[in-house]
């Protein structure tokens, strides 16, 4: 049987949400958002999940998450820490989601996707991501898109990936601050500052990507790079993971191909999110689109 891996990018630390959000519960039974996003791979016919996540956090995920799923699925955890990277002292959130992809390497020798753990994809998004590493035989890398109209949070801003393809192939992506204005969309470079012109349908990024461990050699040299280039601004620098393939693809050393899907995002971004993340989970048990106790 063919293995597949949901990689689980956890290690964030909340900062808008003020905690450790993937953690929060929001199902009738203390299920997290995760727990809802590792039920919908499964049923997509993911069979392995790697968490990242901070080691002092090890013990609360194992104990909660990971004890319900493990017979489930095969689990495994990766700690995303800057130890032996040399960096100044004052240093404490995470390198960005690049680092924390390059330190589950060792764990991941199969086709794999990427989500962040405080995320609700939609069980639409996980299927187009199987249907096309089945489609293409395991051996092209993906990026699952969504209408930007689909994810954006009631409560405040967020950073979205802004994309443009052509022939179903990513050509350009620019890490974005998203925000509604009087009922007008503006995106915002993080990088560069540049106003970003986008509408409903925008296509967005929300990290799903759909990789192969080939690509892993390819990014650790991006990130090697980066550290020398930020040696001067090691305190706030993040190496993304959006802008990092982008580099691959205009350097032409891989491809990544787009998938639209019709899934709609929550998340909780901020702390006035989760009671309306808590509705919808309620709204789809009662819809019977999952059961009221998800691992029973």
């Amino acid at each position: 049987m063919n293995k597949y891996t949901l990689l689980v990018l956890a290690a964030g630390m909340g900062s808008r949400f003020g905690g450790l959000k993937q953690i929060e519960p929001v199902g009738p039974n203390g299920e997290f958002l995760l727990d809802y996003a590792i039920y919908d791979a499964i049923e997509a016919g993911f069979n392995k999940v790697v968490f990242i996540i901070k080691e002092e956090n090890y013990e609360i995920f194992k104990n909660t998450i990971g004890k319900r799923i493990e017979n489930k699925i095969e689990v495994q955890y990766a700690f995303q820490d800057i130890k032996g990277l040399n960096m100044p002292k004052s240093r404490v959130k995470p390198l960005g989601t690049t680092h924390a992809i390059l330190c589950a390497k060792d764990y991941i020798n199969e086709p794999f996707i990427i989500i962040n753990g405080d995320d609700y994809y939609g069980k639409e998004a996980y299927a187009d991501a199987m249907r096309f590493l089945k489609e293409t035989n395991n051996k092209k890398q993906g990026l699952v898109l969504y209408n930007l109209k689909n994810t954006l949070s009631k409560s405040g801003e967020v950073k979205r990936g802004i994309c443009v393809t052509k022939n179903d192939k990513l050509i350009r992506a620019i890490e974005c601050k998203v925000e509604k204005v009087n009922n007008e969309l503006r995106a915002t470079s993080l990088n560069t500052g540049e106003n970003i012109l986008v509408d409903n349908n925008t296509l967005t990024s929300l990290n799903m990507f759909i990789l192969l461990p080939e690509t892993f050699p390819m990014l650790d040299e991006i990130f090697k790079n980066f550290l020398e280039e930020n040696k001067n601004n090691l305190d706030n620098c993040e190496a993304l993971i959006i802008e990092d393939l982008f580099k691959l693809i205009k350097n032409k050393k891989i491809e990544i191909n787009t998938i639209v899907t019709k899934a709609k995002w929550f998340g909780m971004t901020y702390k006035e999110d989760k009671d309306e993340v808590i509705r919808k989970i309620k709204t789809m048990i009662e819809k019977k689109e999952y059961p009221s106790n998800l691992w029973q």
